[in-house]
């Protein structure tokens, strides 16, 4: 049903009097429609396939241009996009900058993934950095910090993050932190878990100390998956299983905290949903077979009607206050 029509149907009711009606189509007919988020897209696209392009053309002309040219192109454009961003960005603030310039942000980002270009061809065909791969993730991961504090970009902050990861061999993004870390090996744990908190310790420190406070939320969902996820894996696998509990169960209830400080359904997820994990295995594998048999059927029966009880009041645990109907 058209606009039209429904106001026609309540018109007909007496549900609102055709003044009303006429005030309410007129707006809908002139209201503005935003494409923010489509213009974000297709700049986003934008700076994707000129990477991809670039990076083709390189590859099935690279014995026609030379390796000299193709780097000087690169970094020019690399220079020109860090050079651009500083001219037209804001001065830095500990709050969030809100640049009117909207096309900064998209410059920067593209300067970074040139960069990183710029790096690997490098050192693919020089092998500046030689054996040295830590050297050659860090230093782009200390560029990117600088630049997502000074300019104000969570792109920026995003691929710092990663970076970081990369430097102590872990992969951090959350739908890839199972599928592309080796957590069987041991060495990978107690760094996964380091590196985790210390990133959930950030975000707190900067929510805190009003320090680019909007930054807190990315490092507390990276950091703390991580983490979390890492407490799990030595749970379940390694020795000492007591600190692997203890810093799981932390982990866990700081989330909850949070969530309740927040007022986030994500960060509650994360605390009772992990939690829950944690404590089922403990359970279950400190009681015997029958025991566990036994208690198998009543614990997950009780805990389907927790969930369900759980989706049905979180907003009271969040303190979200019910909205009040006119």
């Amino acid at each position: 049903m058209t606009t039209r029509s429904i106001l026609n149907d309540l018109t007909d009711k007496e549900i609102i009097s055709p003044q009303q009606a006429d005030t309410i189509d007129t707006f809908e007919h002139e209201k503005t429609f935003s494409i923010h988020w489509e213009l974000r897209s297709i700049l986003y696209l934008g700076i994707l396939f000129f990477s991809s392009g670039a990076g083709i053309l390189i590859y099935e002309n690279i014995d026609t241009i030379g390796h000299q040219a193709i780097i000087a192109v690169i970094a020019c454009i690399t220079a020109y996009c860090y050079y651009y961003t500083y001219k037209n960005s804001l001065p830095f603030s500990p709050d969030q900058v809100e640049n009117p310039n909207k096309l900064v942000d998209y410059v920067l980002l593209l300067g970074c993934s040139t960069f990183l270009g710029l790096e690997g061809y490098l050192q693919f065909q020089y092998n500046i950095f030689g054996s040295r791969y830590g050297l050659a993730v860090i230093i782009p991961t200390i560029i990117f910090f600088v630049c997502a504090y000074r300019f104000d970009h969570r792109g920026a902050l995003s691929m710092a993050i990663t970076g970081l990861a990369s430097w102590l061999g872990l992969t951090i993004a959350p739908l890839s932190v199972l599928s592309d870390n080796d957590f069987s090996d041991a060495k990978l744990i107690i760094p996964a878990i380091a590196l985790g908190s210390l990133l959930t310790a950030a975000g707190w420190i900067s929510e805190e100390q009003h320090f680019k406070k909007h930054f807190a939320f990315m490092y507390m969902l990276m950091g703390g998956n991580l983490a979390c996820i890492a407490a799990q894996i030595g749970l379940f696998s390694f020795e000492p299983k007591i600190l692997y509990f203890f810093i799981g169960i932390g982990l866990c209830w700081f989330f909850i905290l949070r969530a309740r400080q927040a007022q986030s359904l994500l960060f509650l997820l994360m605390g009772t949903v992990y939690g829950y994990c944690i404590l089922t295995y403990v359970i279950f594998t400190n009681l015997g077979a029958d025991a566990a048999l036994g208690l198998g059927i009543f614990y997950f029966l009780f805990s389907s009607v927790g969930v369900i009880y759980f989706l049905l009041n979180f907003k009271k645990f969040l303190g979200i206050k019910p909205e009040i109907r006119k």
